[in-house]
């Protein structure tokens, strides 16, 4: 989906830039969609990290372990297929769609991962300017 809204962005500008007269207009328009965008952008992130972080949290192995050992799967499968053990009529498009599989698979931990870490710096960061902000506030008021 973000892929999509960001294709449509480059038409949408030139629509704006059309239609609008006032040039500051515009862009304040242009900048509050991409601010939504980003945001949109974000919230499918720290979705995506939170459905990775649960599993990863949950009680039984399987829960655990099913994404990791997929991606082992299908990566042996594309092993396989490149060392020659795999059926000679098997159509490169599947071989195409595994490799795909894995590389989203891959993309999507690395990206899981990283928006954990930010999302958890991020969560530490506002804590202490809130605290600090608080603190500042007491001694101001006292």
């Amino acid at each position: 989906m973000l892929s999509f809204l960001q294709a449509l962005i480059g038409p949408i500008f030139a629509t704006i830039d059309k239609v609008v007269e006032n040039k500051a207009e515009a862009e304040r328009i242009k900048n509050a969609l991409q601010q939504d965008m980003l945001t949109t952008q974000a919230n499918a992130l720290k979705a995506a990290a939170e459905i990775i972080v649960a599993e990863a949290k949950g009680e039984s192995w399987l829960q655990r372990n099913w994404r990791p050992v997929l991606m082992l799967w299908f990566a042996g499968l594309i092993g396989a297929h490149w060392l020659g053990f795999t059926a000679p009529n098997l159509p490169e498009s599947v071989v195409d769609s595994l490799l795909d599989i894995v590389q989203l698979g891959v993309g999507g931990y690395i990206i899981g991962r990283s928006t954990e870490k930010i999302v958890k710096e991020g969560a530490e960061a506002y804590k202490k300017a809130a605290a600090d902000k608080a603190s500042s506030q007491r001694s101001f008021n006292n």
